[in-house]
């Protein structure tokens, strides 16, 4: 018995969308052009506000042979998966910190005067308008942030909390049911098992691939509640008789275990097919991480007026940090969507708004495209000084999303390197 595209297992307040299995393809004639269409394509915009080194991250030499640089060489195993780009920005910005809330929208240097913020549409809304009628989130905004914009220049709110993220996505009760399903992943329960018995019946008409399918989708959610467990038995603090701390540093080290909380939630967001565009700003401060040989904060790394302790220590963090994109990528590689890996039906624009933390610099942004089946080219270097619009690269990625556009933002053409 085939099984509808749209099939949820349901229990109480908790509903999940299953991935796109072997037993929901059409059959029959003109099946294979109805399973492509099935096949869904997703845009992910991943923002990071203190940028990243490019010394460390842009290779002297363009084209696929280029030699690894250290935030690359986490990365290589998805070397044929993705592209760096050097030489590009949204042209004529100045706005340091400021430019932050245009990284997606690519609006005109005019926009973005001090204190007259005049926004346009970003690009996962673009996508969202066409494509988000068939997922049960038009789109999601993850991580806090100003990324997503509507078309009228109105910002989306964005949800900052990973355990309400969770429970938006897999909880959809009433707010007693929802309740009572967040309380149970605080006590160590899950969600999966009020859908338990109905996973293991599904299974039983299940093939093999379709089964192994299932599997990860639901131990990916397993390992999802287990973070959020961990989340929530380290905010809980104990009662101290002493006088309360008046500053703002936050000693937690917590913020790699964060991004790979935020990670695991995007994961399965795409692998549900609960929405095809998603934003997702990691933003990271004061946090001193626990990482052997650190000592500073990111914050304070990162502005590092070319201090080489300092820089040393900010190499530590971002190679941390890329080791986690790394395996976020390498989990959508092995995650089979009807076939393809679903990194491959995945456009991700990992990027910054800044070129330079230190000097708050909004030219030369490091700029990495990954997975959504591009002609990936390893490094395309363009023009330091005369830097290429980055809206270029958004109207590329939007035709390859299947939208027929040919401006978006500020841009000035389409970028036909990838």
């Amino acid at each position: 018995m085939p099984l509808h595209r749209r099939t949820f297992l349901r229990a109480g307040g908790v509903v999940i969308g299953l991935p796109l299995l072997d037993a929901m393809m059409p059959t029959g004639r003109g099946a294979e052009a109805k399973a492509d269409a099935m096949r869904a394509k997703r845009m992910l915009l991943i923002s990071r506000p203190l940028s990243l080194h490019t010394p460390n991250l842009f290779p002297t030499k363009a084209g696929k042979d280029y030699e690894v640089t250290p935030l690359l060489k986490p990365l290589q195993d998805h070397r044929d998966r993705f592209t760096v780009f050097s030489g590009m920005s949204h042209r004529g910005y100045s706005a340091g910190h400021g430019a932050d809330v245009a990284l997606y929208t690519g609006v005109s240097p005019e926009g973005m005067r001090p204190g007259d913020l005049r926004n346009t549409v970003s690009l996962d809304q673009e996508v969202a308008a066409k494509l988000g009628g068939d997922t049960r989130f038009a789109s999601l905004q993850l991580g806090g942030g100003d990324m997503s914009w509507n078309r009228k220049g109105v910002k989306l709110p964005s949800e900052s909390q990973a355990s309400r993220a969770f429970k938006a996505m897999f909880t959809d009760g009433t707010p007693a049911e929802v309740a009572r399903e967040v309380e149970r992943i605080q006590t160590g329960q899950s969600i999966l098992d009020g859908v338990r018995d109905q996973a293991k019946a599904l299974a039983t008409n299940l093939g093999p691939a379709d089964r192994e399918r299932l599997d990860l989708m639901l131990t990916s959610i397993r390992e999802a509640e287990q973070r959020l467990q961990q989340d929530q038995a380290w905010v809980k603090k104990p009662k101290v008789t002493a006088k309360p701390i008046t500053d703002d540093h936050q000693n937690d080290g917590k913020m790699l275990e964060r991004e790979r909380q935020w990670y695991d939630l995007t994961h399965l967001a795409l692998q549900t097919d609960s929405s095809r565009a998603i934003s997702l700003y990691l933003w990271s401060h004061n946090e001193r991480l626990d990482v052997p040989g650190l000592t500073l904060a990111h914050h304070d790394a990162s502005h590092h007026g070319q201090d080489d302790a300092k820089l040393k220590q900010l190499a530590i963090i971002e190679e941390a940090e890329m080791k986690l994109f790394a395996d976020f990528l390498g989990k959508l590689k092995a995650t089979d969507d009807g076939g393809t890996p679903l990194l491959d039906r995945t456009a991700i624009v990992h990027a910054s708004s800044m070129g330079n933390a230190s000097a708050h610099t909004n030219d030369n942004l490091p700029v990495i495209l990954a997975g959504g089946g591009f002609k990936h080219a390893g490094h395309v270097a363009f023009d330091r000084k005369n830097n290429k619009p980055m809206s270029n690269l958004f109207v590329r990625m939007l035709q390859q999303m299947g939208l027929e556009m040919d401006k978006f933002g500020s841009s000035t053409g389409v970028l036909s390197e990838v």
